[in-house]
C-alpha cells in the first residue's frame, strides 16, 4: 500500500501535469514592443526571459516517488464488531499480509503505467523531446534558433531561456508569440486578430499575473500553494530542491502607433512620442488585467 505522503506525491504531479497540458510557458523579466502602422505593417519585439514551467521538476518529482515506493511496508489488521463500534489492532495472519502484498504490487504496476504515460504527455506538450533527458534543452534551442524572428536563444537552467526575438510583417493574418516548431499547445503572450473594416484587436494575456480571460496564471498560483502544502505533509516542505520554481513577472510592454486607437485599458492612455502614439503597459505580479487595445488602421495599398 501506499504511503501518505507518496500518495500524495503521486496525486500532486498527476493534477500538476493536467494543469500544464494546454499552457506551460510564462515571461519572467523582459521588454517587449508592439508596432502597427497606417498601412497595415506591424512589427513585434521580445526581449528577456521565458520560463518552460516545471516540467524537468515534474518528472523529478515522480521519478523521487516511485524510488520512495521500493520496498512494502506491513499494514496494521483490525478486530471489529466489538462493543461502541471500536477497532482493536491485532497482528495479521499470513492470508492477510499475502493480500496486502499483491495490493501493493499491484499497485506499484499502475503507477509504473502512470508515470509512463505522463512521460508520454510531457513528451507531446514538447513535440517529441524528453523533459528528462539532459540535452532536450539544447534540441529546444536548436529548434527555436532556426525559426524565423528567434535571433538569440540561451538556456539558464531550471526551465529559464533567455530569447531575443523580433519579426515584422503585413496585417494580412492574424498572430500570436510565440510559436514553437513541433510544439501544438502553448499558450501565448501576445494575440492580434483582424477584424473587418481595417481593425485589428491586440490582447496580451501572458502579461497578467491573473486576468479573469486568461485562468494559466490563476492555476500556476494554485500549483504553487499545492506543491507547498504536498512537500511540507511528505516531511519536504523546507528543501528549496523539491519546489517547483515559478517566475516573477517583471516588465513594459509598449505598442507603437500611428494609426487610430479605438479603445485601450493602460491607465493614462496614449502619449505621443516622435509623432507616433504609444501605449505602455508596466507588467508586474500584481498586474491583474491583462493589456487589450482595439485599433484602426488604412490597407496596405
Amino acid at each position: 500500500m501506499m504511503t501518505k505522503p507518496a500518495a500524495m506525491r503521486a496525486i500532486a504531479v498527476c493534477t500538476a501535469l493536467t494543469m500544464l497540458a494546454g499552457c506551460f510557458l510564462q515571461p519572467g523579466k523582459f521588454d517587449a514592443e508592439l508596432t502597427i502602422e497606417k498601412g497595415g505593417t506591424f512589427g513585434y519585439s521580445y526581449n528577456g526571459e521565458i520560463y518552460l514551467l516545471g516540467l524537468s521538476k515534474l518528472a523529478e518529482l515522480g521519478q523521487r516517488m516511485d524510488r520512495a515506493e521500493g520496498e512494502f511496508v506491513e499494514q496494521p489488521c483490525y478486530d471489529d464488531g466489538l462493543e461502541n463500534d471500536a477497532f482493536e489492532e491485532r497482528e495479521c495472519t499470513e492470508d492477510e499480509i499475502d493480500a496486502q502484498k499483491s495490493d501493493y504490487d499491484d499497485e506499484l504496476e499502475r503507477q509504473a503505467k502512470q508515470q509512463e504515460r505522463e512521460t508520454e504527455m510531457m513528451k507531446a506538450m514538447l513535440g517529441g523531446l524528453d523533459p528528462t533527458d539532459p540535452d532536450a534543452a539544447d534540441e529546444l534551442v536548436a529548434r527555436l534558433e532556426r525559426q524565423v524572428g528567434w535571433n538569440s536563444v540561451e538556456y539558464a537552467g531550471d526551465g529559464l531561456f533567455n530569447i531575443s526575438f523580433a519579426t515584422r510583417g503585413q496585417l494580412t493574418h492574424d498572430f500570436v508569440f510565440p510559436t514553437m516548431e513541433r510544439v501544438p499547445m502553448a499558450n501565448h503572450f501576445v494575440q492580434l486578430a483582424l477584424r473587418d473594416d481595417n481593425k485589428v484587436r491586440m490582447d496580451a494575456p501572458g502579461f497578467a499575473a491573473s486576468s479573469s480571460g486568461d485562468p494559466f496564471s490563476s492555476m500556476m498560483g494554485g500549483m504553487t500553494g499545492m506543491f507547498g502544502a504536498i512537500m511540507a505533509a511528505s516531511g519536504d516542505g523546507e528543501d528549496e530542491e523539491d519546489m517547483l520554481l515559478f517566475p516573477e513577472l517583471d516588465g513594459t510592454f509598449r505598442l507603437v502607433t500611428d494609426t487610430r486607437i479605438l479603445a485601450n485599458n493602460t491607465d493614462e492612455g496614449p502619449v505621443m512620442v516622435n509623432g507616433r502614439k504609444v501605449l505602455t503597459w508596466t507588467i508586474t505580479k500584481r498586474t491583474k488585467v491583462a493589456p487589450t487595445a482595439l485599433l484602426e488602421y488604412s490597407a496596405a495599398p
